[in-house]
């Protein structure tokens, strides 16, 4: 059986273990240099664990660590919920994947007897290719818990001593216009309404003040609105939305903590909410950042401009070049009923190609009439962030692809 071991690598796999979670104990710990057997289930690619310990939100002067240090001082997935699927997943084996969510730590930490915490980490998901979208990226996990017997008075003496803190929050928020409780996002049976109702008043709170303070150079009067979501560890819960630049933007997904997920911790007599947001997706609106390849840009043209970040102004970034894209068409048959996945595609132009592809986009598809076979057309844009490409060498590339496709997908190129 093939082997994955850390040892036979760069120096950063020697740390593989650090992002890794075990799919059924999350709190199992892996060793440095242990080989890992490989098996049906791997899927992770090298141009994925090549970027593992880059810790970009950890990196002085990164604008993800600077969105870090501006504002922010086992769940029960089911076994059928779409972020155990392997296309959307990194497998090292059919035991060990590549955390796809912070939300895999909350447990643990209240396990721990804390009240409210915040982590941030990089998070792995297989995914479209387009400027928003990028195999690895960061994620913000918080929550905060209070006592069922005191809930009204710990959160009002919390939203108080914050605003205390800082005159520019209001107390006054939009709370239950836009938060009701319905069928279809319900309330948990062992939860009162009058203790969700203080729960929700706190997270709407906490969140909106974050957002209004995080925007508050760009709208003075930002509209944020609540609406309806799903998520395996809250109930009810909700997506946040900003109305920026003329249209709406989700931020985070949030809601009251399942109590499942504290009575496995040892908090039986807590009732609390988290949230989870996408860093990356932030910083792109700050800092008008257009492309998410360039979060992991070495390149000093980009890194330099966010040295002499000031929290009292904006940091807009200043693209040093636009270069010239490389476009190829690529089409193939289906046969009849054969499963295909779009992310299984993308994630073998990404792993030949790797930050040389800006989007790729399904730009035809019909069915044969006789055969029933189905045709699919894909226009993949190649383009680098910081030089020209030849023609020649993104032939080479697409021909790789093109191999790789046939050999790896089954299917039958046109």
């Amino acid at each position: 059986m093939s082997r994955l071991n850390t040892k036979n690598f760069s120096p950063c796999y020697n740390k593989l273990y650090s992002s890794l979670q075990h799919t059924k104990d999350s709190n199992s710990s892996y060793q440095e240099g242990i080989p890992y057997e490989l098996d049906e289930q791997t899927n992770v690619t090298p141009t994925v664990l090549s970027k593992l310990f880059r810790k970009l939100h950890l990196q002085p002067h990164h604008p993800l660590f600077i969105l870090l240090q501006q504002n922010f001082d086992d769940l029960g997935f089911p076994k059928d919920h779409p972020g155990r699927n392997k296309t959307d997943s990194y497998y090292i084996n059919k035991q060990i994947m590549l955390r796809t969510h912070t939300s895999a730590h909350q447990l643990e930490v209240f396990r721990k007897g804390n009240n409210k915490f915040l982590i941030s980490a990089d998070v792995y998901r297989r995914d479209e290719i387009d400027s928003s979208h990028y195999p690895i990226f960061h994620q913000m996990e918080g929550a905060q818990i209070f006592n069922m017997n005191n809930a009204e008075q710990e959160t009002l003496d919390d939203i108080r001593y914050v605003t205390l803190l800082d005159s520019t929050l209001s107390v006054r928020e939009e709370v239950y216009d836009d938060t009701r409780i319905s069928e279809s996002n319900p309330t948990q049976l062992c939860h009162p309404l009058e203790q969700v109702d203080l729960i929700i008043r706190h997270l709407k709170f906490s969140l909106n003040s974050l957002v209004k303070k995080l925007f508050m150079h760009h709208d003075k009067n930002l509209k944020i609105r609540w609406i309806d979501g799903y998520f395996p560890f809250t109930s009810p819960s909700w997506e946040m939305e900003i109305f920026f630049k003329g249209k709406w933007l989700e931020i985070c997904g949030c809601g009251v903590i399942k109590q499942d997920i504290l009575n496995n911790a040892g908090q039986n007599d807590k009732i609390g909410w988290a949230f989870g947001l996408g860093l990356e997706r932030i910083a792109m609106v700050l800092f008008d950042i257009p492309d998410i390849r360039l979060f992991w840009s070495q390149d000093k043209r980009f890194l330099d401009q966010f040295n002499n970040f000031n929290h009292n102004e904006i940091i807009k970034f200043q693209p040093f070049s636009k270069f010239p894209s490389c476009i190829k068409d690529m089409s193939f048959w289906l046969d009849k009923n054969q499963d295909f996945h779009e992310n299984n595609f993308c994630e073998i132009i990404r792993n030949v190609a790797e930050d040389l592809v800006e989007d790729v986009k399904l730009v035809d598809e019909f069915v044969h009439p006789k055969t029933k076979k189905k045709s699919l057309c894909y226009r993949i844009n190649y383009r680098s962030m910081d030089r020209n490409v030849t023609n020649e060498e993104i032939n080479k590339i697409q021909e790789k692809v093109r191999i790789d496709v046939e050999a790896k997908l089954n299917v039958t190129l046109r």
